[in-house]
């Protein structure tokens, strides 16, 4: 174990090749993502929060129950409708990256849209009750709404962030693992986990947990700076 764990650490302070595309491909996926499933989460995390109408609750229920869909289903909803037999077969998005990001989006637009429901649902009444009083239109009550949960916006980011770095399911399933193209850090762990190639695994493995410390002491800070 310690003789895999120094050449783990060698392999990666020696720049490696196969890592650093591995690395370059997680990103790429992962940041693509989580700034389109903050930019489609966000909105319908604020006006679901804002909303006191009529079916509130089972909306609640419905985006609380998608967040805790099994990575595999959309993974294999996704191969369904990506593969040579389905509907979406001609945009040809099976075994690509792009296909492992729409269907991270998938899966990352409920966990954003449930963290500021949450949030935003605490701030509503005290808020619509002093922007009615100042004649504002709901649109700018909207807004207000938003700028009142700017860190709650960067934790929720933060929390999808990690959570697409962290997905193995679905993104094994439509991407493929193919090497040197939709090969993902979590899918290049199991793979040479299983090959026995447990130095490059156990050196990816490390980059991980260590994205992972930075994400959880950068939400941390958040909720610092949120009670201080």
């Amino acid at each position: 174990m310690k003789t895999a764990l120094i050449q783990a650490l060698t392999l990666i302070a020696s720049g490696d090749r196969q890592v650093g595309i591995i690395l370059v491909t997680t990103l790429r996926m992962v940041l693509a993502s989580s700034v389109l499933a903050l930019m489609l989460g966000a909105p319908l995390g604020v006006l679901l929060g804002s909303y006191v109408g009529r079916g509130k609750r089972l909306l609640v229920v419905v985006n609380r129950t998608l967040m805790g869909l099994p990575p595999v289903v959309v993974g294999l909803v996704c191969y369904m409708l990506f593969s040579g037999v389905g509907p979406l077969r001609h945009l040809r998005l099976l075994y690509t990256v792009t296909g492992m990001v729409i269907a991270q989006v998938i899966l990352l637009v409920p966990l954003i849209t449930g963290s500021l429901e949450a949030h935003v649902s605490t701030l509503a009444p005290d808020i619509r009750e002093t922007a009615l009083g100042m004649g504002l239109s709901r649109g700018k009550i909207l807004l207000l709404m938003v700028n009142e949960s700017q860190y709650q916006l960067v934790s929720a980011y933060l929390l999808g962030l990690g959570r697409a770095f962290a997905e193995v399911g679905a993104v094994s399933m439509v991407g493929g693992a193919i090497a040197y193209k939709t090969n993902v850090m979590t899918t290049a762990i199991m793979n040479y986990t299983n090959m026995g190639d447990f130095t490059t695994a156990l050196a990816l493995g490390i980059i991980l947990l260590l994205i992972s410390l930075l994400l959880n002491a950068g939400v941390a800070l958040l909720h610092w700076g949120l009670e201080r």
